[in-house]
């Protein structure tokens, strides 16, 4: 399946029905008065986060989406059915923009969420609503309300607890295929890395979704490389795993090269809770591994871990690291849902 995590689309939603102007006429019925029905209500169009989604890519094919119109009046007194509403399904952790890409109209942050994005019209009254003691046979109805249209682009951020960040070939693809049960594409070319990919980490009876999006390099908030497109990604994650290659020249200017480019892309990533790990130790000889991690702790002011995503060296200290930031985060939601669902019970408080 691909990756798709930005979508354009053009909504509409249905028109009211139009009320009848119509007249009892029946054998032996002297007086027989108005009996135009009123329109039905157009269709409203609704955005809902379900589960079993995790890409935009139905966007891809189909960016036209038209609720169904309300069925006019009749006579009789039958009124118009209500058309039906249209339901847009998006994956949790998407974001709904107006057409100028800035206005945010909602954020999906939790399964099952649902947002009616335009109203259908409402249905025209018929005569037979407008008639009254002093107006015995109206002849005048009204028509239905237009639905709304406008373009809304979808824009979907991942939704994980902690994220993986630094330059291509840092080695965040093998340590999620270390941690987790993922299995993203590994090789020792830059950008192998595509788009963003999920893990679900367990690690001392806990567990966290763990995320890995593409590398950056110098200018990627300007568009070099793949950009810091994917950077939206990591938002909202609780902490950062900065990743650097031991094997680099220079691991303090690896270092900061990405935080130059977490500051230029701002949106609170560079304040993060950051836990910072010299990758592929297994690489390095003694000398050469005392002397990247010198020049990584001077750059970011604080002591590196030392890892090894090949060989599983300090990675469940890197774990503990980030399970210690993301707390209650690491609970599973059936957990979550299991605990707040239990009675109460003074070993139950006491526990907590």
């Amino acid at each position: 399946m691909k990756f798709l995590d930005e979508a354009k689309v053009y909504i509409r939603s249905g028109d009211g029905g139009n009320g009848c102007v119509a007249f009892r006429r029946e054998k032996f019925i002297e007086f027989g008065g108005p009996s135009g029905g009123n329109g039905g209500k157009g269709g409203d169009v609704l955005i809902e986060a379900v589960d079993g989604l995790n890409t935009l890519i139905d966007y891809r094919y189909q960016q036209h989406f038209k609720a169904q119109k309300g069925v006019h009046g009749m006579g009789k007194d039958r009124h118009g059915a209500n058309g039906k509403d249209i339901v847009l399904k998006v994956p949790v952790g998407t974001q709904v923009f107006d057409e100028d890409r800035e206005t945010l109209l909602f954020d999906f942050t939790d399964l099952g969420q649902k947002f009616i994005i335009t109203e259908g019209g409402n249905g025209g009254f018929g005569n037979a609503h407008f008639k009254s003691s002093t107006n015995r046979a109206p002849r005048n109805a009204n028509p239905g309300q237009p639905g709304e249209e406008r373009w809304i682009w979808l824009r979907l951020k991942l939704i994980a607890d902690a994220g993986l960040v630094g330059l291509p070939n840092a080695g965040k693809s093998t340590f999620l295929a270390a941690s987790s049960a993922a299995k993203p594409k590994i090789a020792d070319y830059p950008f192998t890395t595509l788009h963003p990919q999920l893990g679900v980490v367990s690690i001392d009876g806990r567990e966290f979704v763990l995320a890995d999006i593409p590398g950056l390099i110098e200018g990627a908030h300007e568009g070099a490389g793949l950009g810091d497109r994917f950077l939206g990604h990591v938002e909202r994650c609780r902490a950062l795993l900065h990743l650097v290659d031991g094997t680099c020249e220079h691991a303090g200017k690896a270092y900061k090269t990405v935080r130059t480019e977490l500051e230029a892309y701002d949106h609170g990533l560079s304040d993060k809770t950051e836990i910072v790990a010299l990758n592929k130790a297994d690489a390095l000889s003694p000398e050469e591994l005392k002397q990247q991690l010198a020049r990584l702790k001077r750059a970011a002011k604080k002591t590196p871990l030392v890892i090894s995503a090949a060989t599983g060296q300090g990675v469940e200290d890197a774990l503990r690291a980030l399970l210690a930031v993301v707390g209650d985060a690491s609970r599973t939601p059936k957990a979550k849902n299991a605990a707040e669902a239990a009675p109460w019970s003074p070993l139950r408080a006491n526990s907590e």
